[in-house]
């Protein structure tokens, strides 16, 4: 029962804080640390109450016990006991710290091993579209001989610590033997003395022995409870001390003079501009300009390095984090469906949703026309990821969750880059659905979106260089007139049969 508590207990506080994490923690590399914690680290961790604590505890009480009672059959046996006992505390030590060192290798390999696995699993269209499969196993194969190797490593390093600490406490043994057979030959002790004394050594040494196996688990369960307590430190974004809310013009975005960068390295500079309430405003320019970053800031995946962003007026740092996702609703290019229906994955954007504004988002975004194809109709399930429904079928499940979230504001990566046409049109008119009455930041990759901008923000390696309307900027002749000529001639592009 208490480990079972423990189990809930770690997993409630790792869920509630899992929860809190900035947006912008989550990145791939910590799916297998996560998954690694919330799995094995967990069951280290419970295994304390439900296995090893009543043992450990034995196996210190028993022998302080024993010596004790030796203490009331002849001092001397008894000192003869201690004497042994710092010796075996120092190997005890040792073999415990070469567990712990040793540990922290085979974890290491194993979170490798569960984020492989992932990949593996979820890559396997792409790697057979390409013949790669044999290549990404190859990488598998290695991390997974990488925790064997670890494994290995362990054992040949832990396995001479374990036997040193066992020939102490047997040498120990030993000592209390001699010397008691000594005292028994010289009279000092009668026969009946020495074996009562003689089974008190043996009781002295059997849980010390046990002692060296429950050491090396206590160390893996100390261990997996510093990386649950170093996940649980990683600071939550702070929440203002007096939260206010967005006034004004709810929709409005304001940029002021932000600076960001990942790690050290710089991303956003001063990058000032307004986004006005109920427009379009497209964000323009070449992979890595700092588009998407511009878009995430406004949800506070992460904090800025200086400057402000302000929602109505109001910095995002002072708003309460379900206020602040209570006005921005987020359409990126990787769309993920949760593995139930069609109408539960639409009713993420609003839990209190009736059915009937569950169909009426889904007729706006064009979901109503898959819904009909499909056998169970909104009770169909989509499957892990959406795998069950094509890119753009997903995309518009995720365009009527954001039209039924109701959102003043819309974050949207254009997510018709790579859609056959049909789907285009139809993701197309979701979008157009979506945008009345709203204010919407575009990462803009589409000539027709471009083009309809109240507003278009061109940026180059993380400043604006141009603004302004679509025919203002192609009269200024500049970086946004190149890359609409550029673009214009990537449209025209066919496909021709070579000649003869």
């Amino acid at each position: 029962m208490a480990a079972m508590a423990v189990a809930r207990g770690l997993f409630a506080r790792l869920g509630d804080h899992i929860a809190k994490l900035p947006l912008g923690w989550f990145q791939a590399d910590r799916v297998g640390k996560v998954g690694r914690l919330t799995s094995q680290g967990v069951i280290d961790v419970m295994g304390v109450p439900a296995h090893l604590l009543r043992p450990f505890v034995t196996a210190i009480v028993t022998p302080i016990t024993v010596v004790a009672l030796m203490f009331v059959f002849d001092w001397r046996l008894a000192t003869a006991a201690l004497v042994t006992a710092p010796a075996a505390f120092l190997v005890y030590r040792w073999t415990g710290n070469l567990v712990q060192r040793t540990d922290h290798r085979t974890d290491a390999a194993a979170v490798e091993v569960a984020g492989r696995l992932v990949e593996f699993a979820q890559s396997q269209a792409v790697l057979r579209a390409f013949g790669r499969v044999a290549d990404r196993h190859r990488l598998l194969d290695d991390t997974l001989q990488d925790l064997r190797d670890a494994g290995r490593a362990q054992l040949v390093t832990v396995v001479p610590g374990l036997a040193a600490f066992v020939l102490v406490v047997q040498l120990a043994f030993t000592i209390v033997m001699l010397f008691g057979t000594t005292l028994a030959l010289g009279g000092d002790i009668d026969a009946p003395e020495m074996l009562a004394l003689m089974v008190l050594a043996a009781r002295y040494v059997e849980p010390l022995i046990m002692a060296a196996d429950i050491g090396g688990a206590l160390r893996i369960s100390r261990n997996s409870l510093t990386r649950i307590d170093n996940l649980l430190a990683t600071p939550l974004l702070p929440e203002a001390a007096k939260p206010t809310t967005a006034g004004g013009a709810k929709a409005e975005i304001a940029f002021d003079h932000v600076g960001f960068a990942y790690d050290d390295r710089p991303v956003l500079t001063d990058v000032s501009f307004t986004a006005p309430a109920h427009a379009i405003t497209a964000l323009v320019g070449p992979s890595g300009s700092g588009k998407t970053t511009i878009a995430r800031l406004v949800a506070r995946f992460w904090d800025v390095d200086a400057g402000s962003v302000r929602i109505g007026g109001t910095d995002v740092r002072e708003l309460p984090t379900a206020d602040l996702m209570a006005q921005v609703s987020l359409v990126f290019q990787d769309v993920y469906l949760f593995d139930g229906s069609i109408a539960d994955n639409i009713r993420m954007g609003r839990a209190d949703a009736t059915d009937a504004e569950i169909r009426e988002a889904a007729r706006l975004a064009r979901v109503d026309e898959i819904v009909e194809r499909l056998p169970y109709g909104f009770d169909t399930r989509v499957g892990e990821g959406g795998m069950a429904l094509s890119g753009g079928e997903r995309q518009r499940v995720s365009i009527a969750r954001a039209i039924l979230k109701d959102t003043p504001i819309v974050l949207l990566d254009e997510a018709t880059a790579a859609l056959d046409p049909e789907n285009e049109r139809a993701v197309q008119d979701a979008l157009r659905a979506l945008a009345a009455d709203r204010t919407l930041l575009v990462i803009a990759h589409r000539l027709q979106t471009v083009e309809a901008a109240d507003q278009i923000i061109v940026l180059d390696g993380g400043r604006i260089v141009e603004r302004g309307t679509h025919r203002d900027l192609l009269e200024a002749e500049g970086r946004y007139a190149a890359f609409w000529s550029e673009r214009r001639r990537a449209a025209g592009w066919r496909l021709m049969p070579e000649s003869a």
